[in-house]
């Protein structure tokens, strides 16, 4: 990426120079993109021009895993991403602070869905997480350490004895329609749109939904932050203008994403989701960080706080400190 933005910044300068009077080129930004529906915020300010109306030209990216957005914005490669797991922004937060500011977040719970256990559609001995005690069922997980931790918390949350009840494997996303209908799996941990992608082709049935907040959290209410949208530091330091103009941008987005149901849409058009479950497929609550309460910034501070007990996150962090106002 650093040699193709040699090649660019030439060209770039050429087109301004090339511009009439009164025009200015687009303020270029590179955004990291895990696609999974927590992403649409993303899709929504392309597609709908909230970017350009701010002259941006915001370049989507998309990253297979959570420690790859992480390595891309250490290196610079990526200036911002649209949803890094919020478990991986704290870490590397902790080992080179500044690396991830959050400007918004998403909150995901039994009411605003994301993640959700998944059996296959022919089991039914598996009727709830609590049937899997003593079968070693075959779970895979959404990809990356965060997620690991979120689906073996749940399952011993409630009990369940790795080793004896149950299996884990990550695996990507892609992976988990096909993992399940070749019955390599019994379980997923997924996530939106892929759980309702699942069910609707009739190779899975949902058990739970929500569960960090229920089972982690503790309150099927309460706000699990497990994503949200970031900028680097060094974004912030040499740009700070074109930083404002995103954030900008990306507030309108949120607010479609909350409010609009035809924003739904982009789930076929950009998630390979059908389009007859796009409009029912769930998703999390999207807040600009300035919209965030006390209560849900606590609830933040106690999944990080888990996080750190189960070893992602090396130390203690004041989730505070990861969050930027706009």
């Amino acid at each position: 990426m650093l040699g193709l933005a040699r090649v660019v910044l030439p060209l770039a300068a050429a087109a301004v120079l090339a511009a009439p009077p009164g025009a200015t080129a687009q303020d270029k930004v590179k955004m990291g993109l895990f696609i999974a529906s927590s992403a649409m915020p993303y899709f929504i300010a392309n597609d709908r021009g909230y970017f350009k109306a701010e002259n941006l030209e915001v370049e989507g990216i998309p990253l297979a895993t959570h420690p790859l957005i992480v390595q891309a914005l250490v290196k610079g490669d990526i200036d911002t991403a649209s949803n890094l797991l919020s478990l991986e922004g704290a870490n590397i937060n902790v080992l080179r602070p500044g690396t991830a500011n959050y400007f918004s977040v998403n909150c995901q719970n039994t009411k605003w869905q994301l993640e959700a256990f998944v059996v296959g559609a022919k089991n039914d001995k598996i009727k709830s997480l609590k049937d899997l005690k003593g079968t070693n069922t075959r779970v895979m997980s959404a990809p990356g350490p965060g997620n690991l931790l979120m689906a073996r918390g749940t399952l011993k949350a409630i009990g369940l004895v790795e080793g004896t009840d149950f299996t884990l494997q990550e695996q990507p996303m892609p992976q988990h329609i096909p993992g399940m209908q070749s019955g390599q799996f019994e379980v997923a941990y997924s996530l939106e749109p892929v759980v309702s992608m699942l069910v609707h082709r009739g190779v899975g049935r949902k058990l739970e939904a929500g569960v960090i907040a229920t089972h982690i959290l503790g309150r099927p209410d309460a706000c699990a932050v497990l994503a949200g949208g970031v900028m680097s530091d060094k974004f912030l330091k040499e740009r700070p203008q074109v930083a404002e103009r995103l954030a900008r941008a990306w507030a309108k987005a949120l607010k479609d994403g909350n409010d609009d149901p035809k924003a739904r849409d982009l789930l076929a058009k950009h998630m390979n989701t059908a389009p007859e479950i796009a409009e029912t497929v769930p998703l999390s609550r999207y807040f600009m960080v300035r919209d965030f309460s006390p209560a849900q910034v606590a609830d933040f501070q106690k999944l990080v706080d888990f996080a750190v007990d189960g070893g992602i996150v090396k130390s203690k962090i004041d989730v505070k400190t990861l969050l930027k106002q706009f």
